[in-house]
């Protein structure tokens, strides 16, 4: 383990202890990665919290829709938590469905005419708790993209990332899902801390929740996110979504080369965002001369979010490595400090590179002046994407 990713220092930038997670999984592979949160909530007995950036009224969110009001039905309690802004283009009858099927919903950041430019803060944050017992936290979002649903006419899906897992920690993750719900206006949920208190799990390992709701919480994120880059001394493996880089950003991947670390960066080749990712390659060349180890994901779209320093202390969930998320968005994420899962991680960065190709700087140089002109246009509006 090195020095300098250890619980004292970790908690001391972030500002918040450790607790600790057990059997975690880590769940990458869409259609699997459904049917494995599908099944847990099958299984629940008392509680279901979900709280999403996107809930779509398509086939995946028709799908899970019907399984909650079937839960709901069963006398379990379920409460949803949607953004907004996200899930702009699901129609009310949808919501309005589920509450008379006993569910409780609200909406975060909902548009207010009175301070209409507060509609850029987003609710990005995924999170599922059952029971008390087990919690889900990622990238993805209920919608057919990430199941991989559309696969089925022909469609591509979306390679992201999340784990599932037990523990003291779900206690954590639910106090910030208590939080977010009565900011909304949802009334205290009781009692479903009962089952972590009694519940006894072997095999716990280091964790510290990084759900982050306020100025404060993103500059805590940012400093972890830099200490960590910082203070690696051999190798950083990088994957996000969307990378538009600050100054400051630059300069730390710059100096992690420069003191002899390895640093690779996996986006996607193909983004659902194009003027993000316009403006992220308008500092491929800088990176690039300084020695950073750029990869293009060649696959389905690319929205993972996962950070690997020095092969023992991961950051897996909602945060990309641009202005949104590290600035205006609620975010949430897991730290692990553990060796062991970073093994883990570390070999499906490597599974992603076998789908991925690497940039030569040579040839980097020699993209059409086209490609130039919109990754500079785009560049200059880098903190709005």
């Amino acid at each position: 383990m090195s020095q300098s990713f250890t619980a004292h220092f970790i908690e001391k930038i972030y500002r918040c202890r450790f607790s600790s997670a057990a059997n975690v999984q880590v769940l990458w592979k869409g259609n699997e990665t459904f049917r494995t949160i599908f099944d847990s909530i099958k299984e629940a007995k008392k509680y279901i919290c979900l709280q999403f950036y996107i809930f779509r009224n398509d086939e995946t969110g028709t799908e899970l829709s019907e399984l909650l009001k079937q839960k709901s039905k069963e006398g379990v309690m379920v409460y949803l938590l949607y953004d907004h802004f996200g899930s702009f283009g699901t129609p009310n009858s949808f919501w309005k469905d589920l509450k008379q099927a006993g569910m409780k919903i609200k909406a975060s950041h909902p548009f207010k005419w009175t301070a209409p430019f507060h509609y850029v803060h987003r609710d990005h944050r995924k999170l599922i708790l059952i029971d008390g017992k087990k919690a889900f936290t990622g990238g993805l979002n209920i919608a057919n993209e990430y199941s991989g649903f559309h696969l089925r006419r022909k469609g591509r899906g979306w390679r992201d990332t999340g784990i599932m897992l037990e523990g003291p920690i779900v206690k954590e993750l639910f106090s910030s899902f208590q939080k977010s719900w009565q900011t909304w206006g949802g009334e205290t949920i009781k009692d479903l801390n009962l089952e972590i208190r009694n519940s006894k799990l072997k095999d716990n390992i280091p964790a510290i929740p990084l759900f982050v709701s306020s100025a404060r919480g993103r500059r805590r994120m940012r400093s972890l996110l830099y200490y960590s880059i910082n203070h690696s001394q051999k190798s950083i493996s990088l994957t996000t979504a969307y990378f538009t880089p600050s100054w400051r950003m630059l300069e730390t991947l710059e100096n992690a080369v420069a003191r002899g670390a390895i640093v690779r960066l996996l986006i996607p080749g193909i983004s659902d965002v194009p003027a993000a990712s316009y403006a992220g390659r308008a500092f491929f060349a800088r990176l690039l001369k300084a020695g950073v180890e750029i990869y293009t994901y060649s696959g389905e779209i690319l929205h993972s979010k996962s950070y690997i320093f020095d092969e023992c202390w991961s950051i897996v969930g909602s945060t990309n490595m641009d202005f949104q998320s590290l600035r205006y968005n609620d975010e949430g994420n897991i730290g692990i400090l553990d060796a062991g899962f970073a093994s883990e991680m570390a070999k499906i960065f490597e599974e992603d590179l076998k789908h991925a190709i690497k940039i030569d700087k040579d040839e980097w140089q020699k993209r059409p002046l086209k490609e130039k002109i919109k990754e500079h246009f785009f560049s200059l509006f880098r903190k709005r994407l």
